[in-house]
């Protein structure tokens, strides 16, 4: 069972990163060295072998985007969970608000490809979140439980699962939901996944994501149940990736 007391901060880097910014990766795996929080890096696919080879023998650990539901098949330009193992990912986003809405990801969807990331040994870091629209409604606890109960297949453990409460009007806009409305989603959650899951969702890690950056990951890290961040664009630079571990690791 992995100490509920040892953050996770996993960056996203999206549709970015080529060859000259393995600089970064390096960087990032060293400032992960001395972290008293654990690190994972989610290159683009280009990058993820590449990436494992810098990282070698470090703390910090792999992981992809994406990934598809089966193991293989005619399925062109997917890549299948088997495949991202084989190159030495341990860790696989899946359900992230740019996925469900660029290419229709629906929660049945991502279940699915949580069971493939599961059979290859990955972890699935599942990504829910509300809309500005459903906030403003009020329905963001309602949203996000749904997303919960849908997303995450049978099973679910602290090796296999990690949770990812992602406000989707937060991404990227620089807006974050106030101390209280976080701690308000993750004691749902952390409640939603008791209730189903008993004992083995004492381990499983709930992360913040959503303009999460350096001048104010201390402050997210104090709130009751966030176990860590899933950061994009602070990710990108390893200055403030590593500045983000340190305060994960009250440093």
């Amino acid at each position: 069972m992995i100490p509920m007391s040892k953050k996770l901060i996993a960056g996203n880097w999206k549709m970015n990163g080529t060859l000259a910014d393995l600089l970064e990766v390096s960087a990032i795996a060293a400032a992960a060295e001395d972290a008293k929080a654990d690190a994972v890096l989610c290159p683009p696919a280009t990058l993820i072998d590449r990436a494992v080879s810098a990282t070698r023998g470090t703390r910090l650990r792999i992981g992809a985007q994406d990934c598809h539901a089966n193991t293989s098949g005619a399925h062109t330009g997917d890549i299948s969970a088997e495949m991202l193992a084989d190159l030495g990912a341990a860790y696989v986003i899946l359900g992230h608000s740019e996925r469900r809405v660029d290419h229709g990801e629906t929660s049945r969807t991502v279940a699915a490809k949580a069971l493939a990331a599961r059979r290859a040994g990955l972890n699935a870091i599942i990504c829910v979140g509300e809309t500005e629209g459903e906030r403003a409604g009020g329905t963001t606890l309602a949203v996000v439980e749904e997303q919960l109960r849908t997303s995450i297949p049978e099973g679910a453990s602290a090796a296999n699962t990690t949770v990812a409460y992602e406000p989707v009007w937060a991404i990227g806009s620089g807006r974050v939901p106030t101390n209280e409305e976080i701690a308000e989603v993750h004691a749902a959650l952390r409640a939603a996944l008791s209730s189903r899951f008993g004992s083995e969702a004492t381990g499983i890690r709930l992360l913040y994501g959503g303009s999460v950056k350096p001048s104010n990951a201390g402050s997210i890290f104090s709130i009751a149940g966030v176990d860590g961040a899933l950061v994009g664009g602070a990710s990108l630079k390893a200055s403030d990736f590593a500045a983000i571990l340190s305060a994960a690791s009250g440093t």
